[in-house]
């Protein structure tokens, strides 16, 4: 139940580690997260939108408890917002939205795009990961109890055996490493690579994935597809 002066918020919602983190930061300054919105993009190149696996989503929020609006794009430069805005006005409409929530870390493309939208929606905008430190981000993620994988990388010094699995402290110190020799993104906004919340506080039931291939582009392009996934219990 919303409380008084209490903001009801949607989060923008890929399935990835800074859509989730920045749904957790907002609800402890005591926003309601009323729904999620989710834009399946039929580009794998979307410049707006995270493509892989975007149907575990739907796990993901029953595994919250929370409400997901979902929307469909081509994904095409800047008609993709169309689609976005259309998807936002329905969730916004549905759910008496006061908000919107983004993962955007230092992507100027994607807040400047998102903030227009919302202006014309009459939709304030939270985004708590803003001008983060990479390295911080990461680490608090392991340190706030986030349990994720990469499901797709894409830059040189990562290969096909990141993975699948869990992120710890060890991998965030080889991706300090790798920034230090050759400048990557320690957080992948840059696209290095994309990636998957398995299990969160603000999770009541744990992301299992039972089924899954590889596909191999090259020495350091590869991807996760998740075949099979269900919610277990913590």
């Amino acid at each position: 139940m919303k409380s008084e002066g209490q903001m009801r918020v949607g989060v923008l919602f890929s399935s990835g580690k800074d859509s989730t983190y920045a749904a957790y930061l907002i609800k402890r300054q005591n926003c309601e997260l009323t729904c999620l919105i989710t834009l399946k993009s039929e580009n794998p190149y979307s410049y707006m939108f995270h493509t892989p696996n975007i149907d575990i989503v739907d796990l993901q929020a029953e595994a919250m408890e929370i409400p997901l609006v979902k929307g469909n794009t081509e994904g095409k430069e800047e008609l993709e917002l169309k689609d976005l805005k259309a998807t936002i006005k329905k969730a916004k409409e549905m759910y008496t939205l006061d908000g919107i929530v983004t993962g955007a870390i230092h992507s100027n493309y994607q807040r400047t795009r998102i903030e227009k939208i919302c202006r014309d929606l009459d939709l304030a905008v939270f985004s708590p990961l803003w001008n983060m430190d990479q390295e911080d981000e990461m680490r608090h993620l392991i340190s706030d109890g986030f349990k994720f994988i990469f499901t797709s990388v894409a830059a040189y010094g990562l290969d096909a055996s990141w993975l699948g699995k869990v992120i710890t402290s060890y991998e965030v110190d080889k991706l300090v490493e790798l920034n230090n020799k050759i400048n990557i993104n320690i957080a992948g906004e840059g696209g290095e690579f994309e990636s998957l919340v398995l299990d969160c506080p603000l999770f009541n039931k744990h992301l299992t994935i039972k089924e899954y291939e590889i596909k191999e582009i090259d020495e350091y392009t590869a991807t996760m597809i998740i075949n099979r996934a269900e919610l277990t219990s913590k």
